[in-house]
């Protein structure tokens, strides 16, 4: 069996990358090929271009990262190449899909295109997504969640020991990513500890108003004493993972979630995140009201002083993982 995941190179038109598609699927393709499925990651940059690479070296399964790609051209590729299954993976929950009306209009004619052919499919990388397509259309859709490879063990977490607290609150800045209020819980965390701050965020990704929200976030904190703001300019992943190592605290606490890569690269750093309920693979001792700013502080000075933190979103993360390979082996045999 192979397995291709395919996600839209916006790198190659804009000199950026759209980095959280692309580490998933490497992520996924690793956890993927480590339990013996073949599997590899194609950027692709349109509907011909994944054919041109189909003709060339047939795959089984095409899984396509987000709904961006013309029903009448998935259409197309369903019928020139009927032997591979193509399933359109919804990385978003519903509620962040506000954001992306052409990804809505899209997602609504791929439920068409699914219902009058045999080999596309919807799919979702959160059960909650997956519920709501099965009672809203009553039609199926395939669970098949983010994978994320982890290393041989975690790194160890140590607690916070005074000096100047780190705390990193990553992403594209965006009004569903709640970043007020992980700024405002920042400030009274670094209070209470006594502590500078050096608030890390992440900068060149101001997307849907997000401009207005960064504007607000440095008001809140201009001339406040010992509170520095370090915008961190988008990176490799791997150096990524360095910086959010260099942190003592991740916040993430979105208002709608299906994953959250940070979170997960937290983990692998050992380093703890407080975040919403909507990053439901999190341990629950992390997750805080997400319109309670002094809740989202008192959980985050728990865990910055918790030495068994980094353990528990290690083992919440690997059990995630588990469960989430199952899901694509079932998709897979099915089919």
């Amino acid at each position: 069996m192979s397995v291709v995941l395919a996600y839209k190179n916006f790198a190659a038109n804009r000199n950026i990358s759209h980095i959280g598609l692309g580490v998933a699927a490497m992520n996924t393709t690793k956890v993927l090929r480590s339990a013996g499925i073949r599997s590899d990651v194609w950027p692709i940059l349109s509907a011909a271009d994944l054919r041109a690479r189909l003709q060339s070296l047939p795959a089984e399964h095409v899984i396509i990262s987000a709904p961006w790609i013309p029903a009448a051209e998935l259409q197309s590729l369903a019928g020139e190449f009927t032997d591979t299954h193509f399933a359109v993976n919804c990385h978003s929950n519903v509620g962040f899909l506000q954001a992306d009306r052409n990804g809505v209009k899209l997602l609504r004619e791929t439920i068409e295109v699914e219902m009058g052919t045999h080999n596309v499919h919807v799919a979702g990388n959160t059960r909650r997504f997956c519920e709501w397509v099965r009672s809203a259309f009553g039609l199926p859709c395939a669970y098949l969640p983010n994978l994320y490879y982890l290393d041989a063990r975690p790194n160890p977490h140590r607690p916070f020991a005074g000096g100047t607290l780190r705390i990193g609150a990553f992403g594209a800045t965006r009004p569903l990513k709640n970043l007020m209020s992980a700024a405002g819980a920042a400030v009274e965390i670094a209070r209470n500890f006594r502590a500078s701050l050096e608030l890390w965020l992440s900068a060149g990704r101001a997307e849907g108003g997000g401009e207005g929200i960064l504007a607000a976030v440095k008001e809140m904190l201009n001339g406040l004493p010992n509170v520095t703001l370090i915008m961190n300019g988008w990176q490799s992943w791997p150096k990524f993972r360095q910086t959010v190592g260099h942190m003592h605290l991740l916040l993430q606490p979105s208002y709608t979630e299906s994953f959250n890569m940070v979170t997960a690269d937290g983990v692998a750093e050992g380093i703890p995140s407080v975040v919403s309920k909507a990053i439901d693979w999190a341990p629950d001792d992390w997750k805080a009201e997400v319109d309670d700013v002094l809740d989202i502080a008192r959980i985050g000075r728990r865990l910055l002083c918790d030495p068994r933190a980094a353990q528990e979103g290690w083992e919440a993360l690997e059990s995630y993982v588990a469960s989430g390979l199952l899901a694509y082996q079932r998709y897979f045999a099915r089919r």
